[in-house]
């Protein structure tokens, strides 16, 4: 005997059938509204005017001359919208935009074979293009500058040269650390933006248009407290508000005000300036168990049970930033700022780095 057709009938009811298209549905509707959160033209970004500017000159001074417009190179902390502005060229432009990173570019041949595939005007954008290997690195500079690449075939005395002509493209390169790029590199690009973090002013706007798309009631005032703790930083301004929607949403009646965004912030262990758990247990380690400093990262790491790599370029960077640590040649230093931050009287100012002059 034949087996009986499987329809999902055959372990659901209709009912239950139902609601699971529902939850489905309103999962998919969720991901496409959050992914439509990055903006998608330059007069839809918020912040960063300079840069915008800048970038929009560049690409109309191109279409007017018919020709791709020069390589551009973003620099800036991670979370500013630097593959935002990738994106957006591509889409101003009107062509395809191919997507890599600089480690998954391992050799020359890798490399070789993205160009190769470009179309007339395409767009490329490198994430991190700082960790290039060096091979593909240097095949980059005929690409960027003669829309040409050499392709050895062979090894030792009889390996051969086989010169490959590309279609103008326009490549776009991303870095968090514009120091790592070799000079010959950073020469080859047109125009070099570099990206600032937000005042809270604009990440309240940030907030208030994801709020928007996300379809979340929000308050001015709970903008403002989600913007305020969000460290200058858009991609951590649309996080928290995610995790504040559920907040909203579960424990409240779904519109996201100050006092719910605070009581949901504080579930989550951000701090009124913005620290998560990690940055106060880096800073209360430095306090407590240091006497404020001086004392050396890997130190400072092993106190808080992370790795020195950890400490050094997540937590770190932004605790400098709010004046609540300091680098000295002899170690790291709880600025005045940061005793109080923890409500702990310093015990002296004397030797001690005020907020400003950290």
């Amino acid at each position: 005997m034949d087996e009986p057709e499987y329809t999902p009938e055959t372990e659901f009811s209709s009912d239950e059938w139902a609601a699971a298209l529902t939850a489905a549905e309103a999962t998919e509707f969720d991901r496409l509204a959050e992914a439509g959160i990055r903006p998608g033209k330059l007069d839809d970004v918020i912040g960063q005017t300079r840069v915008r500017e800048q970038i929009s000159l560049l690409l109309e001074g191109a279409r007017r001359r018919g020709s791709s417009p020069d390589h551009l190179l973003l620099s800036g902390p991670p979370g500013l919208g630097k593959t935002t502005l990738a994106m957006i060229v591509a889409t101003e432009l009107g062509v395809g935009l191919r997507q890599t990173s600089g480690p998954a570019i391992e050799r020359s041949g890798d490399l070789a074979a993205i160009l190769t595939s470009l179309g007339p005007g395409e767009v490329l954008f490198i994430d991190e293009i700082h960790r290039i290997a060096r091979p593909a690195e240097e095949l980059l500079y005929t690409a960027m500058e003669d829309f040409r690449v050499d392709v050895i075939v062979g090894k030792g005395p009889g390996a051969t040269a086989i010169p490959l002509e590309l279609e103008p493209f326009t490549l776009v390169g991303a870095t968090t650390r514009a120091g790592l790029l070799t000079g010959p590199l950073r020469d080859r690009f047109g125009f070099l933006g570099q990206l600032e973090f937000y005042d809270t002013a604009e990440l309240e706007a940030i907030v208030s248009r994801s709020a928007g798309i996300l379809n979340v009631e929000t308050t001015d005032e709970g903008a403002v407290e989600i913007a305020s703790r969000s460290r200058g930083t858009p991609r951590i301004a649309n996080r928290l508000l995610r995790r504040v929607r559920d907040f909203a949403q579960v424990r409240a009646d779904g519109t996201i005000t100050r006092t719910v965004a605070a009581e949901a912030l504080a579930l989550y262990d951000v701090d009124d300036l913005g620290l998560d758990r990690l940055d106060r247990a880096v800073l209360g380690a430095l306090v407590k168990t240091f006497g404020g400093g001086p004392v050396g990262i890997a130190t400072l790491a092993v106190a808080v049970g992370e790795e020195s790599d950890t400490v050094e370029q997540v937590c770190e960077p932004y605790l400098v930033r709010a004046g609540l640590l300091a680098r000295t040649p002899r170690g790291r230093v709880a600025t005045a700022e940061g005793w109080r931050h923890l409500g702990m009287t310093p015990p002296s100012t004397d030797g001690l780095f005020e907020a400003g002059n950290a």
